[in-house]
């Protein structure tokens, strides 16, 4: 059913705290246990899970009760890369550029309101958004916003602007004597670096996103080649000062020199890695780093095949493919991860489920990587992600089982996020 504008107040206001829910699930997938359980009762009291529970316990007199009896219920979800002030970057429709140029801050502001309840209506009650694109720290405000009841939208880890290097972001090409924008904040040395860091730590970052590989393009050989950013000393400056305030890095590295970097300078996740070593693969185990692949932005736009910009899109998505079967084989820490707002927030959130499950992934797995897993890379294990006493009422339900077709996922009926129910759809 539709909600109106009042439903949202009243979803995202604070429930009772004495009032106690009771959900009915047949189904159950808690996030952490490798089988589901059937006829489970989730007990919730205010923003809380109260108990997990079979079905013949008793329900107490006075409890609202829902019924998802029908249905297979989970833990919210947690999309661990995304850019909620992005809006796509279709090269018909200007590309990554249009997203700066042509769209004042009120209504990039608007889009990424428009993106924070898009992602909640699909169940993902959990965002790590890892930069504004040239938004400032607008990510920081949605956050604000979110939290005090203002508009809807899911529990949000903010990167605010990201750090590059001199050459190494957009927006790029326009005459030398122009002063375009760019889309991230740009510093040359380990100084400017560090405070750069503190700078936006200073502002409510919750991480900070690092670009350690730029353009790239392939070679006479055919191979994929990455230009680095950041110097390992830059980077080190970065880890040390954002480790010092109990934050993480997370670092954006496509392959090579600045994908190696990125693991010498102790980065806590890699984003996107198209093309690892195994002996990079090994370094990450070693070094618990996270992997963040994002693979579905890498199947659409491509450049005809037989242009400098072809070539470079499709063996970006082979390397990608082989990279991601080795680290699901060498058991990786992968969380789920899409990259929306480079994609239109439009598409389904959850079509990356689909993706990994071709390239190997078991379904109980990938639904892990957006559950439990990115909950303790985030800091939050056994409050988000799981179902389970003492963790917060996060709870979405879908008609079919997704253990049997991943795609589910992409048809979420039911959301509850802190307690309150923001969507309730017919589950049969």
């Amino acid at each position: 059913m539709a909600l109106t504008h009042q439903d949202v107040a009243r979803a995202q206001s604070a429930p009772q705290s004495g009032a106690v829910t009771v959900i009915r699930a047949g189904t159950l997938i808690d996030g952490v246990s490798e089988t589901p359980r059937k006829n489970q009762l989730i007990f919730v009291r205010g923003e809380r899970i109260i108990r997990v529970s079979g079905s013949e316990e008793a329900i107490p007199s006075g409890a609202n009760v829902i019924d998802l009896s029908n249905a297979t219920v989970l833990p919210g979800l947690i999309d661990s890369h995304t850019h909620i002030f992005l809006w796509g970057e279709d090269p018909k429709k200007g590309g990554y550029d249009a997203n700066i140029l042509k769209a004042g801050i009120a209504l990039r502001a608007a889009r990424a309101t428009f993106a924070a309840r898009r992602a909640l209506e699909q169940g993902f009650t959990t965002l790590r958004d890892v930069e504004t694109e040239g938004a400032g720290y607008g990510d920081v405000e949605i956050k604000q916003a979110i939290e005090e009841g203002t508009i809807p939208g899911p529990r949000l880890f903010c990167a605010t602007r990201a750090i590059s290097t001199t050459g190494g972001y957009n927006l790029e090409d326009y005459a030398p004597e122009l002063d375009v924008p760019k889309g991230a904040q740009l510093v040359d040395g380990p100084v400017e670096a560090r405070k750069a860091a503190r700078q936006q730590l200073e502002h409510g970052a919750d991480w900070i996103k690092v670009y350690m590989t730029h353009r790239s393009w392939v070679d006479k050989e055919g191979r994929l080649v990455s230009q680095p950013t950041l110097t390992v000393e830059e980077l080190k400056a970065i880890v040390d000062e954002t480790h010092g305030w109990t934050k993480k890095v997370a670092c954006h590295a496509y392959n090579g020199i600045g994908l190696q970097r990125a693991l010498d300078g102790g980065c806590d996740s890699i984003e996107h890695g198209l093309e690892m070593t195994d002996a990079q693969i090994e370094q990450m185990k070693r070094q618990g780093t996270w992997y963040c692949p994002t693979l579905s932005p890498y199947y659409g736009d491509w450049a005809p095949a037989d242009t400098p910009a072809g070539k470079r899109d499709r063996a970006r998505a082979a390397v990608h493919e082989d990279t991601f079967k080795r680290a699901l084989k060498a058991r990786l820490k992968i969380v789920f991860g899409t990259d929306m707002g480079g994609m239109p927030w439009t598409e389904p959130i959850a079509q990356e489920f689909g993706r990994m499950v071709e390239l190997g992934m078991a379904p109980m797995d990938a639904i892990q990587s957006a559950t439990s897993r990115p909950a303790e890379m985030l800091g939050m294990k056994g409050e988000i992600g799981g179902l389970a006493s003492g963790a917060y009422a996060e709870v979405i339900a879908v008609s079919g089982d997704p253990l049997k077709d991943v795609g589910e996922l992409e048809h979420v009926k039911f959301v509850m996020h802190n307690g309150s129910v923001f969507k309730n759809e017919p589950t049969k």
